[in-house]
């Protein structure tokens, strides 16, 4: 892409308005320092000094899409708890609107909390319910969305397997956006793969993509077969399989496969960076871009995020940044 297509492209970012619909979470951290090990069992005392909260699951999705200029609002359940108000402030201070919050007292708000010490991850604790969100909440979660969709350009379903995102929610939300002709992006779950037949994109990673397929991902002709093989299965319009140092492979329904390399040179933390890439891929492609520089400007976000500790949020400014000044690379032209 040149500098012309990359600006025009990125200006058109603030018109978009997206749908995040999935599996929402507070990331807690408790941050300290290690200077000796507890006389009651062979692990770390860490005596903490601070602590923060930041949006996880479909929330860090939202905030991604926030963060490079677009609108969007969120929906997904929480639970009635502290930790469901602390997660709407988050909500709020990220310009996320909070109409889609469906609350259920019989589910806690999820929650990942991370003890971190000298920049070191030592114990992750999760609180959560994993079971299948009633009928009732499927059906509120269909009206709600049923009022907005036609005022959204593209919606992203993102599936962490924690229960919102059902059989039953997908039959009926899959044919609503195809029918306003909604822009679909999933970022899947191997359990509910086969749910999302004929959506605009899924973007599984490597392993996942691999497993449905029953093959492991070891050379490019095992990646062509794999794709091809979830392309005709689902009966997609597009496959973005995301594949770590490797970069990404995109494949599209007039049979055309492009590998896109990884940028990032510095891999310092993969938390949240496929929130970062169906992100971008669904803005970009929602402001105007083809499949191709969509996934082109969400690889290059992509390498911003994992260059970065923690579920970075990489902005407009940034990312305009980084493909003005990678614009000169040959593979991406």
């Amino acid at each position: 892409m040149n500098k012309s297509r990359i600006n025009k492209l990125l200006a058109n970012f603030p018109r978009v308005k997206i749908l995040v619909l999935g599996d929402i979470m507070l990331d807690r951290y408790l941050w300290g320092n290690v200077e000796r090990i507890s006389p009651e069992a062979p692990v770390p005392v860490v005596h903490m000094s601070r602590e923060s909260a930041n949006l996880g699951g479909a929330a860090n999705v939202a905030a991604n899409v926030s963060a490079l200029g677009a609108k969007v609002s969120l929906f997904g359940v929480i639970g009635d708890d502290m930790m469901a108000e602390i997660f709407k402030d988050n909500l709020i201070n990220g310009n996320i609107k909070t109409s889609g919050l469906i609350i259920d007292k019989n589910r806690p708000t999820t929650v990942k909390t991370r003890i971190v010490a000298h920049n070191q991850q030592i114990v992750r604790i999760d609180r959560e319910m994993s079971a299948e969100i009633p009928a009732e909440i499927v059906q509120q979660l269909v009206t709600r969305i049923a009022r907005l969709i036609k005022s959204v350009d593209g919606i992203i379903i993102s599936d962490y397997g924690k229960g919102v995102i059902t059989y039953d929610l997908l039959a009926e939300i899959i044919p609503l956006a195809r029918k306003h002709g909604v822009f679909i992006a999933v970022d899947p779950k191997e359990v509910h793969f086969m749910n999302y037949r004929e959506v605009s994109v899924i973007t599984p990673n490597h392993h996942e993509a691999g497993f449905i397929s029953g093959k492991k991902i070891t050379n490019d002709t095992i990646l062509a077969d794999v794709g091809w093989n979830l392309m005709d299965l689902l009966s997609l319009e597009s496959l973005l399989i995301t594949r770590g140092e490797k970069g990404m492979a995109l494949f599209e329904k007039d049979r055309k496969l492009t590998l896109i390399p990884a940028l990032s040179k510095t891999v310092y933390d993969v938390t949240g960076a496929g929130d970062t890439v169906i992100a971008t891929l669904t803005v970009a492609k929602t402001a105007g871009a083809s499949m191709k520089e969509a996934a082109i400007l969400a690889n290059s976000a992509a390498g911003l995020a994992v260059a970065q500790f923690g579920t970075a949020r990489i902005s407009r400014h940034e990312l305009k940044a980084a493909m003005l000044a990678g614009s000169r690379d040959k593979d991406l032209k």
